[in-house]
């Protein structure tokens, strides 16, 4: 066995080559690599989205690529939540105003920077209704949220009365947080564009956990730097990590963290956990997580 910590693409065929199975996760393995791996049988890609591999070639080639699908639900559920309470109450500013001396010269005994918004009977927009939005679904429910959903398929909501399915545009208007689960498909790919953001709610906040190429981050911008949309968190960009020349890293009350919803210690375990089952039931002959 070998590991590489990091692998640029000129160094794949070199320190693949001779492999009968691979584990990776940002190292893309193309119709052109695969086919020079002559002893290649077996894929795991170490996280759920599985487009890094070119999984057309492998079917073809007969090599098998699993992913790993659920392991951070809990994580990245909570993490919106995070984000969205971030916005709602901007903690991490009001702790720094106190240490730096702010309540201390207050006159009043009690001070606040940015307005406190109250998320009972707010309306969440959650756009994909996977696992995660489901469990997104579960939290805001507690938190006496409406919720309205917008998924390609049609889902069984005869248990969820409280869960109303609309159309996209429909849940635009009527939402006070839009919360994005969907895959990046050619037909999702910049779906939060200036059109779309203009049906949205003044005071709406926007959060992505999901995608960062969901969203086209110049019209976010300035969606937000001119108070047509009240916030937005994202978990995800376009291109990872930015540039600072990203025009969401210098817009209005606009947080971007560094793509971490999925890397709580728990979520971590249970990938790894994952992805040596995957390979063992591969080599038992009763391969699991099949994407090819």
């Amino acid at each position: 066995m070998e590991i590489h910590d990091r692998t640029d693409k000129d160094l794949i065929l070199a320190r693949a080559q001779g492999a009968q199975a691979l584990l990776t996760n940002k190292t893309p393995l193309t119709e052109a690599t695969l086919e020079a791996l002559k002893d290649l049988r077996y894929i795991g890609v170490l996280a759920t989205g599985y487009n890094i591999v070119d999984v057309a070639a492998a079917r073809k080639l007969g090599i098998t690529v699993t992913n790993i699908p659920t392991y951070g639900t809990a994580s990245v559920a909570q993490f919106v939540f995070a984000l969205l309470l971030e916005l709602c109450h901007h903690v991490g500013l009001h702790s720094d105003l106190v240490r730096a001396g702010e309540w201390s010269r207050t006159p009043d005994w009690s001070f606040w920077r940015t307005p406190l918004v109250e998320l009972a009977g707010k309306t969440l927009g959650i756009v994909g209704f996977g696992r995660i939005g489901r469990q997104v679904a579960r939290i805001a429910h507690a938190l006496e949220m409406e919720i309205l959903i917008c998924n390609q398929s049609t889902p069984d909501l005869s248990n969820l009365p409280h869960i109303k399915n609309v159309s996209l545009e429909e849940l635009l208007r009527g939402s006070d947080v839009v919360s994005l689960h969907c895959p990046l498909l050619p037909d999702t790919q910049g779906m939060i564009n200036a059109h779309r953001l203009t049906l949205m709610k003044p005071g709406a906040f926007l959060i992505n956990t999901s995608r960062g190429a969901l969203v086209i981050e110049k019209d976010l911008a300035e969606a937000l730097n001119t108070g047509q949309l009240a916030g937005a968190a994202l978990d995800v960009l376009s291109a990872e990590p930015p540039t600072q020349s990203d025009p969401l890293l210098s817009a209005k009350n606009c947080i971007v963290t560094p793509h971490i919803a999925w890397a709580t210690q728990s979520a971590r375990l249970r990938l790894l956990a994952t992805a040596v089952n995957n390979l063992a039931m591969y080599l038992n002959g009763d391969a699991k997580n099949v994407v090819s």
